[in-house]
């Protein structure tokens, strides 16, 4: 019988912080809550730090929106323009906004702010809603390691580098959802 050599590193099961923080949208005079847990469900479980990057952001720009608009956020009418590709942002903007499927929903890369680097360029999220538009930058504060995105980017990763590229992305996810939104995306506009 062959065993398999355990990895480096393996990814504990932590508790998500402030599991219990919601985003809220509304659609037909219906409101809808949705957690990252939720979010979670619907992506599966790759990218959790993506996942992370779109709450993060819809919780900072929809009570902006929402308190332009008269105090909601109606979901279907929700616009989002990112240099930001991940499938994990994508999938929970998905699930919240239902952008993608609505087609409101692109990835322009010449949102992208190459002057912050490479770890910070991409984060960058415009969200509109009506006449009103927000765009969420993230915050210069080691939310995202330079680590992180270094090793994603590399091709051909070793197993162990796969392992610890999971437990980056946990990383990551914690250091978003320990905070207020307003902690990890900074809004102009």
């Amino acid at each position: 019988m062959s065993t398999t050599p355990a990895p480096a590193e393996h990814l504990e099961q932590t508790p998500v912080p402030d599991a219990d923080r919601t985003v809220t949208v509304w659609e037909d005079g219906v409101q809808l809550d949705f957690t990252f847990a939720d979010c979670m469900r619907y992506h599966g479980p790759g990218f959790p730090g993506g996942v992370a990057h779109a709450f993060a952001v819809l919780g900072r720009a929809l009570p902006e929106l929402a308190a332009r608009a008269g105090g909601r956020v109606e979901r279907r009418q929700i616009r989002i323009r990112t240099a930001f590709p991940g499938p994990g942002g994508r999938d929970a903007i998905e699930l919240v906004t239902r952008a993608v499927t609505g087609e409101r929903f692109e990835v322009v890369p010449e949102l992208a702010r190459p002057e912050r680097g490479n770890t910070l360029a991409r984060y960058v999220f415009e969200i509109s809603a009506g006449n009103a538009t927000v765009t969420c930058v993230l915050r210069d504060d080691g939310i995202v390691a330079d680590e992180f995105i270094e090793l994603g980017a590399k091709p051909d990763k070793t197993e162990a580098e796969l392992a610890h590229l999971e437990v980056l992305k946990a990383e990551m996810r914690d250091r978003i959802l320990e905070r207020d939104p307003a902690m990890v995306y900074d809004l102009e506009g």
